[in-house]
């Protein structure tokens, strides 16, 4: 019996070792991996004055990171517990929901399935934009980081002091980023700034608001800069976003709607022999890769081996009449892939800014799709099934020409008012091992977006530097001593649904 157990744990013990090896061989890869995609910054030019060695140069850590609640994590654990984890099911725990969105929670097809719980706050005008902030002065138990305005980053000063430049950055989940990444690309741009400052001698810093967050739309954005942003008075704003209205049912009114309340295709149910790797995949890169495996396994019938497209339905695309696709006359109420209701947003969003003695800046919006373009069936899995599951039945080809017209809209509309725009799409280089999806970046793809971003910004911060117009003498002139849309902090909501809504 004795010699039983010793073979027992001399087996556990080599699994262990072995399994411990394989991971540092596999972190050992993804370092190597991440050194060679950092080559691709030297396809970036760079602005004049900039070092290729800051690229390498990382934030400071976050003076304001901290330890989450224990209760939190035991929210995490009801989530997982009730079997509805896609998406950000479990970030959605520490979102500060929007009391007009929410309504009745036990009616709100994705509310609902919260367990028991919501944080809400009451917006000051009754809308119900935006659907939530996030918690003040957090660390999640996913790793994100907020400050006193539920903006993902360090702590930044409500009153504006002499000698700093402002630079807001607004839009969704490629603004935020991913909430278990160290840094955002605003983080990234923002310690890029000062190392350039600090370079030149000058005798300035610059501060940067990161106010994104995933999964809202251009009236979110709006309302975010109108009560959140233009108080604490940037001297810039940002727009980036191109993804969330992006529908081609608006160019293919054939192809029907998909139920509202349904799963995404993006985020299906995880399968039980997979759901387990979802937690490790978190912190273990061996558990990512076996998870990117299995998945392979499991395609669909017909789907090709080869890391082509999948095969599609045939659809109608009807271009609207009388649009001009190279040219197009942005104030036409009928531009596809609401285009117009965006612009329109931006409208306000720029009313705002201008208010306040900011300025609106627009970028152009990454996406990693092309007609013909094959893909490593294993190591792309995700970005297959973003761009075939989550964007069926539309072809390839229909998608980059949309997001083409789509960023072809936004740079004419920054000319036609005069904003700075920032051609991220053009410079961003297409390698797929810097995506996750088709516009969501690895933590490498991240930094570099960010370097793309610090190079296309530098320029105008020179040109605003050099004509005095930045750093603004006293740019807290007239400030309040806090900021009036967080006066009132979050409530907690507990609730039972006993029966869900057919």
């Amino acid at each position: 019996m004795r010699n039983l157990l010793k073979n027992a744990l001399l087996v556990l013990v080599s699994i262990a070792l072995c399994t411990v090896a394989a991971e540092g061989i596999a972190r050992w890869m993804e370092m190597s991996d991440a050194a060679d995609v950092a080559q691709r910054l030297d396809e970036i030019p760079r602005a004049a004055g900039v070092q290729r060695a800051w690229y390498f140069d990382d934030p400071p850590p976050l003076p304001n990171r901290g330890k989450a609640p224990p209760e939190w994590y035991d929210l995490v654990r009801r989530v997982e517990d009730s079997g509805f984890t896609e998406g950000t099911r479990r970030a959605d725990m520490f979102k500060a929901w929007n009391s007009a969105f929410v309504g009745e929670p036990c009616s709100h097809c994705y509310l609902r399935m919260a367990p028991g719980h919501l944080f809400v706050y009451d917006p000051p005008d009754g809308r119900p934009h935006p659907r939530y902030r996030f918690m003040p002065n957090a660390t999640l138990p996913n790793g994100l980081v907020t400050n006193a305005y539920g903006f993902r980053g360090p702590p930044v000063p409500f009153v504006r002091t002499p000698k700093t430049v402002r630079i807001a950055f607004v839009g969704a989940s490629t603004t935020i980023g991913a909430h278990h990444i160290p840094s955002s690309y605003p983080e990234y741009v923002g310690h890029w700034l000062n190392l350039w400052a600090a370079s030149k001698r000058l005798d300035l810093s610059f501060e940067v608001l990161n106010a994104g967050r995933e999964s809202i739309g251009s009236a979110d954005i709006e309302t975010i800069v109108r009560q959140e942003v233009a108080p604490l008075r940037p001297d810039l704003v940002v727009y980036y976003e191109g993804a969330n209205q992006f529908d081609l049912r608006t160019v293919a009114p054939a192809v029907p709607r998909p139920d509202a309340c349904a799963r995404p295709a993006t985020a299906p149910m995880p399968s039980p022999r997979t759901r387990w790797l979802d937690g490790a995949a978190k912190h273990f890169t061996l558990a990512r890769r076996l998870r990117t495996l299995l998945a392979a396994t499991e395609a669909p019938a017909g789907v090709p081996g080869d890391g082509g497209e999948w095969p599609k339905p045939a659809y109608d695309f009807v271009w609207p009449a009388g649009i001009d696709e190279r040219d197009p006359d942005i104030g036409r109420p009928d531009l596809p892939i609401n285009l117009s209701t965006i612009l329109g947003d931006l409208d306000r969003i720029r009313a705002a800014t201008e208010a306040t003695g900011a300025e609106l800046a627009l970028a152009s919006f990454v996406w990693l799709v092309k007609d013909g373009m094959v893909l490593n069936p294993i190591r792309h899995r995700p970005i297959l099934e973003y761009l075939n599951q989550g964007y069926a039945p539309f072809r390839y080809r229909d998608l980059e020409r949309m997001a083409a017209f789509e960023n072809r809209v936004f740079q004419k509309y920054a000319t036609t008012h005069h904003l700075a725009f920032f051609d991220v799409a053009r410079l961003m280089p297409r390698d797929p091992d810097l995506f996750v999806d088709a516009i969501h970046n690895t933590q490498t793809g991240v930094r570099l977006q960010g370097w793309v971003m610090f190079q296309e910004l530098l320029p105008l911060v020179e040109k605003k530097l050099a004509s005095g117009a930045w750093p603004k003498a006293d740019p807290g002139a007239g400030m309040p001593a806090s900021h009036p849309a967080f006066a009132t902090p979050p409530r907690e909501l507990n609730f039972t649904c006993k029966v869900p809504p057919a």
